[in-house]
């Protein structure tokens, strides 16, 4: 698989949880849209970890693995921001019954 089509998978995925990100009203649905772009964001910082450097696959790890040292950063960041994002779910839920984001404001008093 070349570049360009991991850059396009990668552009399409981040386009979709962008969607989602914007238009949706459901809090778990917004969450899953942030991990799609976190995912994307992974996808890009692989493929290019392994095109930009491919001689050095056969020399030495090291620089290689720049890509995948990013990409887990990114994936316990995502993490966090579940867990974080959950929490404030669960909060939500308990005082409003939904978790509806046009409900959000209300959470103030």
């Amino acid at each position: 698989m070349s570049l360009e089509n991991m850059l396009i998978v990668a552009a399409a995925l981040f386009s979709v949880g962008l969607y989602g990100t914007l238009a949706r009203r459901n809090v778990i649905a917004v969450l899953m849209s942030l991990e799609l772009m976190f995912n994307a964001v992974n996808l890009t910082l692989v493929a290019l970890g392994r095109y930009v450097a491919p001689q050095a696959v056969q020399e030495s790890i090291g620089s290689v693995l720049t890509g995948q040292v990013f990409a887990v950063f990114i994936i316990t960041v995502a993490a966090a921001e579940v867990a974080l994002g959950l929490g404030i779910v669960f909060a939500m839920y308990r005082h409003t019954e939904s978790v509806d984001l046009t409900e959000a404001s209300q959470l103030r008093h």
